[in-house]
């Protein structure tokens, strides 16, 4: 298991197989740093399933992480996913109206 780097409050590590795991809290101080270490597991992707299973906070920063992931994802024709997505998210996603935008697996975790 790769770990990248841990930030303030939050790490990201890929297992392989085309998964990324998040873990901590995805706040403003955290997520710039993880989405710039994100970008080396979009390239030699086709598919990516991102698991946010691990999150144990998150304010709107963190769901704007996703949907830069999203255009990430978008730019290099790569199918995404997200993988239990915590109940904090959820509540931030649907009240923004972005359900059927995000490509998720599961609502809540």
């Amino acid at each position: 298991m790769n770990t990248l780097n841990s930030y303030m409050q939050a790490t990201i590590e890929s297992p392989g197989d085309g998964e990324i795991k998040v873990s901590g809290d995805l706040t403003f101080s955290s997520v710039t740093p993880l989405l710039a270490e994100s970008v080396e597991y979009f390239e030699p992707q086709s598919e990516l399933l991102i698991d946010l299973a691990a999150v144990t906070h998150s304010d709107s920063a963190g769901v704007a992480l996703l949907l830069e992931w999203m255009q990430m994802a978008k730019l290099q024709n790569l199918k995404l996913s997200f993988s239990h997505i915590p109940a904090q998210m959820w509540t931030i996603i649907d009240v923004s109206g972005l359900a059927q935008r995000l490509p998720l697996l599961e609502s809540t975790s």
